[in-house]
């Protein structure tokens, strides 16, 4: 039997052009200041001596900050407001991420960091020379540099965009002071700034997160509506085993595929890499990655949450359906001006929030763009450099690739439909990236020409199935949204609908239905997958198994072991505490 269900609330279909009250500006304001003071502190700590403290913060960080810096760089504001969306039209499928995020955190942290501490490299592209040659380095840093410049400018204009559109939120006002607040704390305070700017965003953007939820369970009277409605709708189906890859999320594409996806992020990404590696001492980086995992579960738990109690609301009048919106990332934003607009302040939390997200992801990307540049471009073709002089160029290059990501942005304005096309683009070449790291930390015998051909092949095959899929688009039962209504909006000139699948732009032949209908989420997978088997057939065709290899460069037995001792040492240290502990309060 149904809880009993309060009135709903009143849906604003004509919101005025100007949401956004003088407060609500003044809190995005005083983020933005908090960000930029932040950076000053850093840089006049005196903690900055030498290019390494500005690039790798010295290599002194605790887990603790790295590991909410690790988090709140991997959630932008595409987590703000895609996530919750995506919940919203499809269900809580997507919260089988926390399994996949196990996987890769465990290992990232067991098998990439302990070979990546024990070179103690500052890029992850320095690994590719060491272990194939210098041409797989720069390889792979141009192919870095070039994506990180497209996504960076995408993500600081794309949630600016959604934001306008509904809240009325200055459109390049906000992205044109985003970029130069970001610039100018990683220009001012390098690294340590950067991590610290990340707590204070990881914050804020939960923050806006609990927001939401605490009004939505006021408005609903509680958790048990919200959930009765979201089982009603379908919400809640969770476990789907089916193994067909072309389904876009079950079990298995979220949790293989996600896997091998969040891995190319985790295991061969200079932006997520370079924050564990600057932890003091190993063990610290690997808690840093655990850590980080509690702090994505909370991520996910809010964003799962949200998208709930957004159709808990909506059910019955989509605001999407509905032409309310134009976009699905436009639904979170149009939840906050509808059921937040009457609380001073709170609205220009969320957006302060949402921006926080967008900071952090672009302000990794700026700081990570210097160290490649800088060690996999200059220092190992130019004379050897003073310390004053790379301290100068590690601040220049900061204020030139924060000037460049702007720009991109202004690009980013009039790309339109390439926006999406761009962001997947993006995901598909972190596949092969994976496999030639895979390959050389795994497999003694991998040689270069090995490492080569993969990547080549992998490149080819991701790209193929990836931009296939965008010209071909997945048709709704590959998909398979869920139902979404117009029923109680009572306006004559919206029309009700039973599904929010567009049928696709081109006929699709039968062998495009089934090869470009490949789940998103197999993208990466695949590129791994055919540089990691292409590799080691030519490496052992070329002579793989005649070369003597560095086992420093591999990961080996030593490493795998080195996990139970440190076990087994916290294990003894928690038996000798409580050994104490039982000794003193036994009655003398």
């Amino acid at each position: 039997m149904a809880p009993p269900i309060p009135p709903r609330p009143t849906l604003h279909p004509d919101l005025p052009s100007d949401r956004f009250a003088a407060v609500d500006y003044f809190v995005f304001a005083a983020m933005l200041l908090s960000s930029a003071i932040i950076g000053i502190y850093c840089a006049y700590q005196g903690t900055l001596r030498t290019h390494k403290d500005f690039l790798m913060a010295g290599r002194g960080l605790r887990c603790g900050p790295v590991a909410l810096s690790l988090a709140a760089s991997f959630m932008s504001a595409v987590t703000v407001l895609g996530t919750p969306a995506e919940i919203y039209i499809f269900g809580v499928k997507f919260g089988l991420f926390a399994l996949s995020y196990i996987l890769v955190v465990v290992i990232s942290a067991e098998v990439f960091l302990p070979v990546y501490y024990r070179l103690g490299i500052t890029s992850v592209y320095e690994y590719l020379e060491l272990r194939y040659n210098k041409a797989m380095r720069l390889t792979g840093a141009v192919l870095y540099v070039g994506l990180t410049i497209v996504y960076t400018g995408i993500v600081l204009y794309t949630p600016s965009l959604a934001l306008n559109q509904v809240t009325g939120f200055e459109l390049w006002g906000s992205v044109v002071a985003t970029g130069l607040v970001c610039t100018f704390y990683c220009t001012l305070g390098g690294l340590k700034a950067v991590i610290w700017t990340d707590v204070f965003h990881f914050v804020l953007t939960i923050s806006g997160f609990l927001a939401l939820i605490v009004q939505s369970l006021i408005i609903k009277g509680g958790l048990e509506n919200i959930l009765y409605d979201a089982q009603d709708g379908g919400r809640l189906e969770f476990w789907d085993f089916s193994p067909d890859p072309l389904q876009r999320h079950t079990f298995w594409t979220i949790t293989i595929g996600g896997t091998f996806t969040w891995l190319s992020v985790f295991g061969a990404n200079q932006c997520q890499v370079q924050r564990y590696l600057a932890c003091k001492t190993r063990n610290h980086a690997k808690l840093s990655l655990y850590i980080n995992l509690l702090a994505l579960w909370f991520i996910l738990c809010c964003a799962v949450f949200c998208g709930l109690s957004m159709y808990s609301l909506y059910k019955d009048c989509d605001p999407w359906t509905a032409q309310i919106v134009e976009l699905p990332d436009q639904l979170v934003p149009y939840l906050v001006v509808d059921i937040l607009g009457d609380f001073p302040g709170i609205p220009g939390l969320f957006v302060a929030a949402a921006y926080s997200a967008t900071l952090s992801t672009v302000s990794s990307s700026i700081n990570s763009l210097a160290v490649v540049t800088i060690e996999d471009f200059i220092k190992p073709y130019f004379s050897p450099m003073s310390e004053g002089h790379l301290s100068a160029l590690s601040m220049g290059l900061n204020l030139l690739f924060g000037a460049v990501c702007l720009s991109m942005a202004a690009v980013a304005s009039v790309m339109s439909s390439l926006l999406q096309a761009s962001l997947s683009i993006f995901g598909m070449y972190g596949g092969p990236l994976l496999g030639i790291f895979s390959l050389g930390i795994l497999l003694p015998f991998a040689n270069s020409k090995g490492a080569f051909s993969g990547f080549v092949c992998g490149i080819i095959v991701s790209s193929w199935v990836g931009i296939g899929s965008l010209i071909y688009p997945p048709s709704a039962h590959r998909t398979k949204p869920l139902h979404l209504s117009t029923a109680d909006c009572h306006q004559s000139n919206w029309t009700v609908v039973t599904t929010i699948a567009k049928p696709p732009t081109l006929p699709r032949p039968d062998f495009e239905d089934h090869w470009y209908s490949l789940s998103y989420l197999y993208f990466s997978t695949l590129g791994t997958l055919v540089t990691f088997i292409v590799g080691t057939l030519v490496s052992l065709s070329t002579g793989g198994l005649k070369q003597d290899v560095d086992r420093t460069l591999l990961f080996g037995k030593e490493d795998f072991m080195a996990n139970f001792v440190y076990l087994k040492s916290i294990a003894v240290i928690l038996y000798e505490r409580m050994r104490r502990r039982a000794q003193r309060t036994v009655p003398q």
